[in-house]
Parts: structure tokens; sequence; C-alpha cells
């Protein structure tokens, strides 16, 4: 890593709480935030440390924007800078999200709130659609072998109504031995460094992932160890598997939280992926905002921490070492197939959360009106469109419910 004289961890700390207090946009815009402000502006991370940063975060599992902030925190103050700088950037976000799950709980049964949930319900299924296509058109293109991954990856998400993580393994095998099979470098009787590292958090929580939990309604008054342990179990084996975009996570929380544990229902888990819309941060916050409905504030720093802890791991331990072994092509086939099988993971999530938010005419036009405003306006901020269809829900609730 390059040489530069270093900022201070207080001047590191203080910049990510403000860009996890006021970055919206998604991974995208927030990677972009990074780039313009410690870059170009102030000049503290070097441009080959960014792309370096930016190549890890993209190849290792975790959301995009968390891992690049960890990275570049990592650039000149080593451990202790990436903890600090994946704290300061996601902990705004957390105690928004922690708040609005107790306004949530509090107000929840209010016509009011019911009301702007409807209409940002419908909205966020078009966001999410519009966000799936953009990614297929970015990471499959006209790949044949992706296109394949994907669709099968999309159709089994819609079929079983849940993700498959060997799915996802799979995908990355399959194009590792079409594209860059075993050479000589790599060792006979070994696998790609990518597989053991996506798997790593899989097997070492599937084993205690058991029965079903309770049901959101009723939170726990203390503390339920059981409980908690399983929500570190599964936030843990969900966060191993985030690959790029933090909307990835998506169909491995609905899978787990509504279809297997119980935690939740479909319109309380679409008002959880709302939540992640209108707050600043990574996406992949929401996780605070469920953790706290099922089993309150230790319910949320449980799922908080079991989901960014595969992250930070991914990122500080092959931080060493990605400057020599980060580009070999088994690595990146990789990674192509299992970001592939993602996508349409994303992209069969979508379907499977309409089926339940588009309940009629008017949030069918909510949604359409979305997607097209998305369209149109290129820079049209996620959080005011949200803000627009919640009105949109407190003026037509009342008429279409008598």
């Amino acid at each position: 890593m390059s040489e530069r004289p270093p900022f201070s961890l207080h001047q590191l700390a203080l910049y990510f709480l403000k860009l996890g207090a006021i970055g919206f946009g998604g991974p995208v815009a927030l990677v972009g935030y990074m780039y313009r402000d410690l870059v170009e502006t102030r000049r503290w991370i070097g441009e080959d440390d960014y792309r370096e940063g930016l190549a890890l975060a993209q190849l290792m599992p975790g959301p995009l924007a968390a891992q690049l902030a960890m990275y570049l925190g990592y650039v000149h103050h080593r451990i202790v800078g990436a903890t600090v700088a994946g704290i300061a950037f996601v902990l705004p976000s957390f105690a928004m999200v922690v708040g609005i799950g107790w306004a949530y709980l509090r107000y929840g049964g209010l016509p009011w709130m019911q009301a702007a949930f409807y209409g940002v319900g419908a909205a966020v299924v078009g966001i999410i659609a519009i966000s799936a296509w953009k990614l297929t058109r970015r990471n499959v293109g006209s790949d044949r072998l992706l296109w394949a991954i994907y669709v099968v990856a999309a159709v089994i998400t819609v079929w079983t109504q849940s993700e498959r993580a060997w799915l996802f393994i799979a995908a990355g095998i399959l194009v590792w031995l079409v594209r860059a099979p075993p050479t000589r470098w790599f060792g006979r009787n070994s696998a790609p460094a990518a597989a053991g590292l996506a798997t790593h958090g899989s097997v070492l929580v599937s084993s205690t992932l058991g029965a079903h939990g309770p049901a959101a309604a009723a939170i726990v008054t203390g503390i339920d160890w059981t409980l908690l342990a399983q929500l570190g179990a599964f936030f843990a084996k969900a966060g191993a598997f985030v690959f790029g975009s933090g909307l990835a996570i998506v169909p491995f929380l609905y899978s787990g939280v509504v279809h297997d544990h119980q935690w939740l229902n479909e319109r309380q888990f679409v008002d959880a992926v709302a939540v992640a819309m209108i707050t600043p941060g990574p996406v992949v916050i929401t996780v605070g905002f469920i953790g706290y409905l099922i089993a309150g504030m230790p319910g949320a720093t449980v799922a908080a921490l079991g989901t960014f802890l595969p992250c930070y791991l991914f990122t500080v331990l092959p931080a060493p070492y990605f400057k020599k072994y980060g580009r070999r092509p088994p690595l990146l086939a990789f990674v192509n197939g299992v970001t592939a099988a993602a996508i349409g993971a994303i992209t069969g999530a979508v379907i499977v959360l309409a089926e339940r938010t588009i309940v009629d005419a008017t949030t069918a036009v909510i949604a359409i009106c979305a997607v097209g405003a998305i369209w149109k306006v290129k820079k049209l901020p996620e959080p005011v469109l949200v803000a627009i269809a919640a009105l949109v829900g407190l003026a037509m609730f009342p008429g279409v419910h008598r």
C-alpha cells in the first residue's frame, strides 16, 4: 500500500460518521462519495489503494460500501482503522433504524402509519426492480453462462420462495471450472480460495439454525439467549453471502425471517426494506430494524453484529495478501458465478415481494410510477421517492380500505 501522510483516527471516525449520517443513494453513490472526498479532495487515500479496496469489496462477500470503508480505514491504520471506519460508518444509520423500529412497534397500529407504508411498500418494490435490472445489465451483460445461472437462480427463488445457499456456491464453482480450471500455480488438491471464504461463514452457522422462533408481535421482555443465538447464526450466514449490493441480502432475509423462522410477516418485511431505503448508509442496515422487531434492542444489536462481522473479516484478513493474489482468474471466475446467482435471486425476490405488496390498482400504479420516475429522472434521490409514495399512501389508503 502506498505511503502517505497519515490522517488521525479521530479525523477518520468523524468523516465516516458524517458519511453514515447523510450518505443517501445506495452503494454506488456511497463509494463515489468516498472517492471524491478521500482521494480527490482530502488526498488521504491514493488512487491505487482506492482501486484495490474497491476490487476487494467487489470480490469478497459483504456490502460494497461498508467493506470499502473498512479497507480505506485499513490503508494507514490497519486493523484499528478498519474497525473505527466500519463502526463509524454503520452507527448513525443503525441508530436511525432502531429509532424507527421503536416508533413502528409503538405506533404501527395507527391508521396513518399503515397508510404511509401502504404507499412506501409499493414504491420499494419498484425501486428494487430497477436496481435488479441495473445489476443484471452491469454484471451479467451478454454472457450466456452467467445468464443461465441468473435465470436458474431467479426461477428457484420464485418457485421455492426462499434462497438456496448451495446454489450460490455451485454457481461460483461452475464458472471457475469452465472459465479458469485449476492450473499448476493453484495446486492439484486445492479449491478456490473464494469458495472457502464464501462457505466458511455458512458452514459455521448452518448447524445452529434450528426451530422456528416466535412471531414478531411477541417482543421479548427479557433476554432470550436461545433466540439471540438463532438470530446471530442466521444473520451471520446472511452477511456471508452479500456480494456487491446490499440488495443481495433481501432474498436471504425473506427466506429466513418470513418463510423459515416466521419471525415477521410479509407486510412487516416489506416495511423493513422500506426503512432501509429512507435511511442513509448501507442498505444492509435494515437488519437492525428487523432484529429490533423480533427481540428489541438486544435483537437489533445481535442482528447488526452478525451481519457485519463476516464482511469485516472478509476485509481485514485478505487485505495484506490482496495485492498479490486478488486478481487471479480462478478467484474472479468464482465471484462472477456467485454474483450472477445473487442477482438472479434478487430478481426472484422482487417477484415474490410484488405478489404480496401489489394488492390493488393503487399499489400497482405506485410501483409503476416509481419505476418510471427512476427510469426518467436519473439522479432522483430514493428517499424523496419514498417520501412521495408515503404521502400518496396517506391520501389513498382511507379511500381504498373503508
